[in-house]
């Protein structure tokens, strides 16, 4: 059964997961992502994750439990950026709100705005070919803020990038949370990744899948871009999770 809440943006309560071939993805889940939440998971693949991710997108149902979602309007960024090759920047970051039939000017002014947040006003006309791996991933970054989202998913977006490249799109990525406090879930495999940028990570396990733990931040991103975090305490927290995941 699916409802819209207003307080959470999503609540999943004893919720499963299985598919017509019996396999089942996911044990029951309880879960709660508030509004202006990042919220990180974590876990071996095949557990589950995406699964989650597409339920709290609205994109698959429950078998059983129930499943609350709050978003009036969510974003999707995937490891791939898939960017159309033959439109412009400008045009790759409109497209979403042109599907949504949003007014023609204000497509515009949000994909303008949307490009200047992550720092691409000056390549509006470039084709994606012209671009790096980290700035394609910027545009796509640019397009899901272009629709003003409640809630952002985000399936490993960063996966493909090189370490340097993927440690500056995860601080990017808090910066636009400064802006624009919209919640997020986000999938990765790399532990210190999901603690750097969250409030809390979801550790799961697979067989089928299931949250070994909801592990809450020691040291969260907060609306204060100056404000220093507890660096030694976010690393304990990542061996914390690291050996929990090894013991699940």
């Amino acid at each position: 059964m699916t409802t819209a809440v207003q307080a959470d943006l999503v609540r999943f309560a004893g919720v499963t997961k299985t598919y017509s071939n019996g396999f089942t993805a996911l044990a029951p889940i309880d879960l709660t992502i508030g509004p202006g939440k990042v919220v990180s998971i974590v876990g071996p693949s095949g557990c589950g994750k995406t699964t989650l991710l597409r339920m709290a997108g609205g994109l698959s149902s429950p078998t059983t439990g129930e499943l609350s979602i709050g978003s009036t309007q969510n974003s999707y960024v995937f490891q791939d950026p898939t960017l159309m090759a033959w439109r412009n920047v400008l045009a790759n970051t409109e497209l979403v709100s042109r599907i949504r039939k949003v007014p023609r000017a204000e497509t515009r002014r949000r994909a303008v705005e949307a490009l200047r947040l992550v720092g691409l006003e000056n390549v509006q006309k470039s084709l994606p070919r012209e671009l790096s791996g980290g700035m394609r991933m910027r545009v796509s970054l640019a397009r899901a803020l272009a629709s003003e989202p409640d809630l952002m998913l985000m399936d490993e977006p960063f996966a493909a990038l090189d370490e340097f490249t993927r440690d500056r799109m995860a601080d990017e990525l808090i910066r636009l949370w400064r802006e624009r406090r919209f919640g997020v879930l986000f999938i990765t495999h790399s532990i210190r990744e999901a603690v750097k940028i969250a409030h809390e990570v979801v550790v799961m396990a697979s067989g089928p899948g299931r949250i070994v733990e909801i592990v809450e931040s020691p040291s969260p991103p907060g609306t204060d871009p100056d404000a220093a975090r507890d660096t030694d305490a976010l690393d304990e927290t990542v061996k914390y999770i690291g050996a929990r995941l090894a013991a699940a």
